[in-house]
């Protein structure tokens, strides 16, 4: 009997042949599935879970609804979907008008590969784009844990899967900002400027590429990068770290099979970069103070630079309330003391980014205590950071969760960076998730919370040329034509 029920309802999840391979033939008497899903599983991540999740899921729903990144990248997999439905809904199909309606994406894999799946539906504009639920099987899990999919890694086995099948089924939609990223720098002399990754470009940055010469932004002379985030963009030692521990995971990922262990690992490469003793052995060349001008953009349209405390050796642009594993920077800011400083508490839908700075390791701990924070600097809609020519010759960046290394200008010259919001993306929430929407915002800041007693004209760039995040280079629908046509 248990059997027959899970048949049952697993069929709600499934989508018919002919809807997902081109050929195939229809059935006009397929079952309308309540919550349909096209399920992406990075084997790579997690160890050996994500290739154990892939057998599970495969065994559970079509098989072709379950896609390995490793084989195929999910802008042609989406594409060809899209086409397909669009398609067979202008020959009066109407499972494919309520699979389009319906559905609901999986996402596992790190944050990394969840910023990838983003960055794809960010650039298909679609009409009703899909929600995605993320399951965690990276060292942060960030994204899945600030929507309630919890930051450890899964079960693999199939009653763990049916669970989480129906939570996605249950689970309600919640918008949350995107935000652009720009890089810009004059063509070096000498050498380069590209962002160097640890051995390979991972995907969620594979946007962050230099643009063509037919892109709007480009402009000659200049080398221009572009790429898009959704939790976090960080600057400085943390990003060090990040980048060290990347860099050895890739170079021996026999070692890195278990979450625990990966997160041991990376608080010892946190110890072995000084970030614990990071007046001893971080040079304060490359204090953020140092390196860079922050510029906001204040509500009355004009730019105004940010004071940064000579001590912050990170800064983090935040979207979402978590990270490094969970933990939340900006917290909960007092209510009285908030009002002359303009900062609110945190949405994920508020059109706001914060920024938050830390000195050292032991400034990060502090997240660990009940209203602990890091140094809160501003809220805004648009960041501009101004590297001049200075004592370090580069610096570490990281977007969630993906680091990289970029070169600083050796000549006389400026490399700039802005970030700017980019509209809004889906994403499905589990009851208790920590992200708060400011249409629902459920709880009150507390009243009681302390305070850290410490300081803490719009270019000319058009919106057109922002539009695109680029994580989906095979494809771009232009207005004129119908996605139908396309087939």
């Amino acid at each position: 009997m248990g059997d027959v029920s899970s048949k049952k309802t697993l069929k709600d999840f499934c989508i018919p042949d002919y809807i997902l391979l081109s050929g195939s033939e229809v059935r006009s008497d397929s079952h309308i599935p309540a919550c349909p899903v096209i399920v992406f599983i990075n084997c790579k991540s997690g160890g050996q879970l994500g290739g154990e999740l892939l057998v599970t899921y495969r065994s559970l729903l079509n098989k072709n609804q379950v896609i390995d990144l490793g084989d195929k990248a999910p802008d042609k997999v989406l594409h060809q979907l899209y086409v397909t439905l669009e398609t067979l809904k202008h020959k009066g199909d109407n499972l494919a008008a309520e699979i389009e309606r319906r559905l609901r994406i999986i996402v596992a894999g790190g944050d990394g590969t969840a910023g990838w799946l983003l960055g794809v539906l960010s650039d298909l504009k679609l009409p009703q784009p899909p929600p995605i639920a993320t399951v965690p099987l990276g060292t942060g899990n960030n994204l899945p844990f600030s929507f309630g999919w919890g930051k450890k890694n899964p079960g693999t086995d199939r009653q763990s899967v049916v669970l989480f099948l129906n939570q996605v089924r249950a689970a309600k939609e919640m918008k949350i900002d995107s935000w652009h990223i720009m890089m810009r720098m004059k063509a070096p002399k000498k050498g380069s400027c590209d962002p160097i990754a640890p051995l390979e470009l991972p995907h969620s940055l594979h946007a962050f590429h230099r643009v063509s010469p037919t892109d709007k932004l480009n402009i000659e002379g200049y080398h221009t990068f572009r790429g898009g985030f959704w939790n976090y963009f960080s600057m400085g030692m943390d990003a060090q770290v990040s980048y060290a521990f990347h860099s050895e995971r890739k170079l021996h990922p026999e070692r890195f099979r278990n979450q625990l262990h990966n997160q041991s690992a990376y608080l010892k490469h946190g110890c072995k970069q000084g970030w614990f003793c990071a007046s001893l052995f971080h040079p304060s060349s490359r204090n953020i103070a140092q390196l860079t001008k922050v510029k906001i953009m204040k509500r009355q349209g004009r730019w105004e630079e940010l004071h940064i405390h000579p001590s912050i050796r990170s800064i983090v642009c935040l979207n979402l309330p978590s990270f490094s594993g969970g933990l939340n920077p900006w917290g909960k800011p007092n209510t009285k003391k908030s009002i002359y400083r303009d900062l609110t508490p945190q949405y994920v839908d508020d059109g706001l980014i914060e920024l938050v700075g830390f000195r050292d390791a032991w400034h990060g701990l502090v997240l660990l205590s009940p209203n602990g924070h890091g140094t809160r600097l501003a809220q805004t809609s648009r960041i501009r950071f101004e590297f001049h020519k200075g004592a370090a010759e580069s610096t570490f960046m990281r977007i969630d969760g993906e680091p990289w290394k970029q070169p600083l200008p050796l000549d006389d010259d400026t490399v700039v960076i802005e970030i700017s919001h980019h509209g809004q993306v889906s994403m499905l929430a589990n009851p208790g998730c920590r992200s708060k929407s400011i249409s629902e915002p459920s709880s009150p800041v507390s009243s009681q919370e302390e305070e850290e007693e410490e300081e803490d004209s719009d270019d000319e760039e058009s919106l057109e040329g922002r539009r695109k995040f680029g994580a989906a280079d095979t494809f771009k629908y232009p207005k004129e034509i119908h996605i139908a046509h396309l087939s």
